[in-house]
């Protein structure tokens, strides 16, 4: 039992493309398919001297005495959905995020800014990413660390520095690892598109941020009564597009395969296509802002 205060390796692996296989293959089966992922993270948790603290849908929380195992079992992760057959056509992916820091356990359950940080960190990853921090980093193997490539640093609350974010590479072949860098290329694109009514707005070569709001000086006037006067942000940085709350109600953000999240005074990488809503859930949102990463 991680005792408070004690150091310990945090680790979320959520199912990415849970939504579209309910959608195909109906409740009943889709619940199957994603039982079965589950049980493939909690024996491969307990295989590498983890264990599993909660499921929550379909993503399980799970804890490492140290970064190198919840690594060994992140890789493993990965490695395990990658040969699972499509369902229903539908080939089903895991979004992993970890981060080794103080944990305090209470009833069963983690709690603190380790446990916040490794779920921010999979909120960020794509698809078949792995996505940790720096300083997890440094506390993998050596052979583990050949396998990390540094990112890009984000904000964090209550942190007054950003944080350094990495990838933990978990293919094989040289060729394997081309195809994960092009298709996080494509996921990020070198333009972004937003469409709103009859309105179409680029980010990209000449315009490196845009403001979302109820303001008339907003770059995108978004007239809800839920939305704030400057309610977010997007910001080109580098080859990534990233979207920055800065409002009273929220900005939540649906990504094409996975679901809905929230942003509090956050940010959140954009990739592929989704949609954004100004302080409510799209389900009751009647204003939607639609992005495509090109």
């Amino acid at each position: 039992m991680a005792e408070q205060g004690s150091q310990a390796a945090v680790l979320f692996a959520d199912v990415s493309g849970s939504t579209k296989l309910y959608d195909t293959i109906g409740d009943d089966a889709a619940h199957q398919a994603i039982d079965l992922c589950l049980k493939l993270f909690s024996a491969l948790t307990v295989q590498h001297g983890g264990r599993v603290i909660k499921t929550i849908g379909d993503e399980v929380m799970a804890v490492f005495p140290e970064a190198s195992k919840a690594g060994a079992a992140a890789r493993d992760i990965q490695l395990g959905i990658n040969e699972m057959a499509p369902v229903g056509k539908v080939r089903l992916g895991v979004r992993i995020g970890m981060h080794q820091g103080p944990v305090m356990e209470k009833a069963g359950d983690l709690f603190g800014d380790t446990v916040n940080l490794a779920a921010r960190l999979t909120e960020m990853a794509s698809r078949g990413q792995i996505i940790t921090s720096l300083d997890t980093v440094n506390l993998l193997t050596p052979l583990q660390k050949m396998d990390c490539r540094q990112l890009y640093s984000i904000p964090v609350k209550g942190k007054e520095r950003e944080v350094p974010i990495c990838e933990l590479m978990w293919t094989d072949t040289d060729d394997a690892t081309q195809v994960v860098a092009q298709r996080a290329s494509t996921d990020a694109g070198n333009a972004l598109r937003l469409v709103y009514r009859s309105r179409v707005l680029t980010l990209g070569a000449d315009k490196k941020t845009l403001v979302l709001g109820r303001d008339n000086t907003a770059d995108l006037v978004i007239p809800d009564r839920m939305a704030s006067r400057a309610h977010c942000e997007i910001e080109q940085r580098q080859d990534k597009f990233v979207l920055a709350d800065r409002s009273a109600n929220g900005t939540y953000l649906s990504i094409d395969g996975d679901r809905e999240i929230v942003l509090r005074r956050e940010e959140s990488l954009l990739r592929g296509h989704g949609f954004i809503a100004l302080g409510q859930s799209r389900a009751t949102a009647t204003e939607l802002v639609e992005f495509f990463c090109e």
